[in-house]
C-alpha cells in the first residue's frame, strides 16, 4: 500500500496519498459536470464495443441468457420479479432520469434555461430537432409496426455529443458547449414526454392514482421546508414502484420525483460565513498542537457543526446532483449500454438490413433531421430576432453542433426498446441504424466544428 506523503512548502499539514493529488483541482459545478461526460462518454464507447463483441462471439448465448436472467425482490409474500435487462432498462435507468430532472431543473432555475432570451435558441433548436427527425421517420415508415419507432431519431445522447465536442475545447467557446448542454436537456424532456405520453399502452387507474398521491406527498415534503434528502429517497422509490404498475414508464417517476427536490439552501451565504467565523474562532481555542483530533471530543464537535453548516448552504438539489451524476455516469450508463448496445451482425443480410424502411428512417431522422430541425429552426429564430447566437460563437459552428445532436445512443436505444420491444428483427435494425448513425453524426460534427472553428476562438472568448 502507497504510504501517504506529506506535501511540499506552503501545504505543511497536508497528508495525500498518490491517487488523491488528481482531484486536488477546484472545478467549477458547469466544468464538474462537462469532465464526468466527456468521461462517461469514453466509458459508453468502451462498453458499447464490449457488447457488440460479446453479441457475436463466442459467448454470445451466455450474453443473451444472462441479460435474460429473472431476478426477484421478495418481502414475505410481496415480490416483484423482472429479468436482469427490465430491472436494468426499468429501475437503473430510473436513476439516470433522475439526474436528468435534476439538470433540468437547476437550468430552468440559474442555468442557461433561466434567462428567456438565451433559453429561447436552445428550446426553439431542440424542438425542431425532435419534430424534423420524427417526421422524416414517418414519412419512412407511415404503417405497421415499424411506425412505432418515430419517436427513435427524436433522441440527443448528452454524454456522447458533450464528450465530442470536448475534443475541439481547444477550438470552440465555452458558451457553445452550454448551448449544446441546454439543447440535450431540453431534448431529454422531449423524450421524456414522448415516452409517458405516445409508449404508455394500458393504464391501471389505482396505481395511478396512489402514484399522484406520492406524487402529492414528494410536493408537500418541499412545501414544507423538508430538506432532509431521505424522506425524499424513500417516497420516490414507492413512487417509482406506483409507476410502474400503472402502465406508465417508470422512468417519468425519475424526473418528476427530481423536481420535487428542493433548490432553496437552510442557510443564505451571508448566514455561513457569520457561522463559519464563529466556529473556526472555536476550531482555534480548541486546537491542540501534538494531538490528534480523534482524541479531541471539542475539536471532533465543531468539525461536525462545520460539515453541518457546509450541506445546510447547499440546496438538496444541488447535494443530490453532485452525488448521483458519477455513479449514473459512470455506473449506470455504461451498464445500460453493456445491456443493450449487444446487436448480432449477420454480414450476410447486412444488405438487406441497411435497406430497409427502419433502418433508414433511424439513420436519415439522426443524421439528416437533426441538421435540418436545428439548424433550421436556429437560422428562422435569429432571422427574425427572437433569439440571439451564445456569446463568441457563429452560425455554422450552431450547425455543427446540430451533427452532434445526431449522436442518439443511450436515449434512442432506450426508445426502441420501448417502441420495438415485442419486434425482435425491427428492435435489431433500429439499433443496427442507431449505432452506425451516431458514428456517423459524431465524426460529421467533430470535423465540421474542426474546419469553421479557429484555435483563436477559445482565447477571444476568454478576454
Amino acid at each position: 500500500m502507497a504510504k501517504p506523503k506529506q506535501q511540499g512548502t506552503g501545504k505543511r499539514g497536508v497528508f495525500n496519498s498518490p491517487w488523491e493529488q488528481a482531484f486536488d483541482k477546484v472545478l467549477t459545478p458547469f466544468e464538474e459536470f462537462i469532465h464526468r461526460q466527456t468521461t462517461s462518454s469514453l466509458l459508453l464507447m468502451g462498453t458499447a464495443v464490449v457488447a457488440l463483441i460479446l453479441a457475436n462471439g463466442p459467448l454470445s448465448s451466455a450474453y443473451t441468457h444472462f441479460m435474460h436472467t429473472p431476478l426477484s425482490l421478495n418481502v414475505g409474500s410481496w415480490a416483484i420479479e423482472m429479468s436482469l435487462h427490465h430491472w436494468i432498462n426499468d429501475g437503473l435507468m430510473a436513476m439516470f432520469f433522475f439526474v436528468v430532472g435534476l439538470e433540468l431543473k437547476r437550468e430552468i432555475l440559474v442555468g442557461e434555461l433561466a434567462d428567456l432570451r438565451n433559453a429561447a435558441l436552445p428550446i426553439g433548436a431542440a424542438i425542431g430537432g425532435m419534430v424534423v427527425p420524427a417526421l422524416i421517420y414517418f414519412m419512412i415508415n407511415p404503417e405497421g409496426d415499424a411506425a412505432r419507432g418515430w419517436g427513435i431519431p427524436m433522441a440527443t445522447d448528452i454524454a456522447f455529443a458533450i464528450g465530442a465536442l470536448s475534443l475541439l475545447a481547444s477550438r470552440v467557446p465555452k458558451a457553445l458547449i452550454t448551448f449544446l448542454v441546454a439543447l440535450a436537456i431540453v431534448d431529454d424532456l422531449g423524450a421524456v414526454v414522448v415516452i409517458a405520453v405516445f409508449y404508455t399502452e394500458t393504464i391501471a387507474l389505482w396505481p395511478l392514482a396512489a402514484a399522484v398521491v406520492l406524487l402529492a406527498l414528494l410536493i408537500v415534503l418541499n412545501l414544507v421546508g423538508i430538506r432532509k434528502t431521505l424522506p425524499y429517497f424513500i417516497v420516490s422509490v414507492i413512487f417509482w414502484y406506483a409507476v410502474m404498475l400503472s402502465g406508465v414508464h417508470a422512468t417519468l417517476a425519475g424526473v418528476l420525483g427530481a423536481l420535487c427536490v428542493p433548490a432553496i439552501p437552510k442557510y443564505q451565504p451571508e448566514r455561513f460565513s457569520d457561522q463559519i467565523k464563529a466556529l473556526m474562532q472555536r476550531f482555534d481555542a480548541s486546537h491542540q498542537s501534538g494531538r490528534s483530533i480523534m482524541t479531541n471530543d471539542e475539536l471532533r464537535a465543531v468539525v461536525q457543526c462545520l460539515e453541518n453548516g457546509v450541506h445546510s448552504v447547499q440546496a438538496p438539489l444541488q447535494r443530490l446532483e453532485h452525488a448521483w451524476h458519477m455513479p449514473v455516469a459512470y455506473i449506470v450508463i455504461p451498464i445500460f449500454a453493456l445491456a443493450n448496445a449487444g446487436i448480432p451482425l449477420e454480414l450476410a443480410s447486412i444488405g438487406e438490413t441497411l435497406r430497409h424502411p427502419t433502418f433508414i428512417g433511424v439513420s436519415l431522422g439522426l443524421i439528416l433531421g437533426k441538421f435540418i430541425g436545428i439548424t433550421g429552426v436556429s437560422w428562422l429564430m435569429l432571422k427574425l430576432g427572437i433569439a440571439v447566437l451564445p456569446k463568441d460563437t457563429r452560425f455554422t459552428q450552431i450547425a455543427g453542433v446540430s451533427l452532434l445532436a445526431g449522436i442518439g445512443f443511450t436515449m434512442s436505444i432506450f426508445v426502441a426498446q420501448l417502441g420495438f420491444g415485442e419486434r425482435e428483427d425491427l428492435l435489431l435494425i433500429a439499433k443496427t441504424g442507431i449505432l452506425l448513425a451516431s458514428f456517423v453524426a459524431g465524426v460529421a460534427g467533430v470535423l465540421w466544428l474542426y474546419l469553421v472553428s479557429k484555435a483563436a476562438d477559445v482565447d477571444t472568448s476568454a478576454k
